[in-house]
């Protein structure tokens, strides 16, 4: 093998590694940006629980006590 085909086969990959880099990086910024709205939306979710309990709770305080359960 020829060291011109040597070089050119290892442009070649490292071309091919490039464009793969490319292409992770690129994934890897969209992951994160939804991981972003995914943490966003788990908080949020997280924050109408915490309303709704308070709420039920509220609620369950004024339910009169069942007669006989002294």
């Amino acid at each position: 093998m020829s060291s011109q085909t040597q070089i050119d086969q290892i442009a070649d990959r490292v071309e091919r590694l490039l464009l793969r880099h490319a292409e992770l990086q690129l994934r890897n910024r969209e992951l994160e940006q939804e991981l972003q709205q995914l943490a966003q939306e788990r908080d949020a979710l997280h924050q109408r629980l915490q309303l709704a309990t308070v709420r039920l709770d509220a609620l369950l305080e004024q339910l009169p006590l069942p007669v006989g359960d002294e």
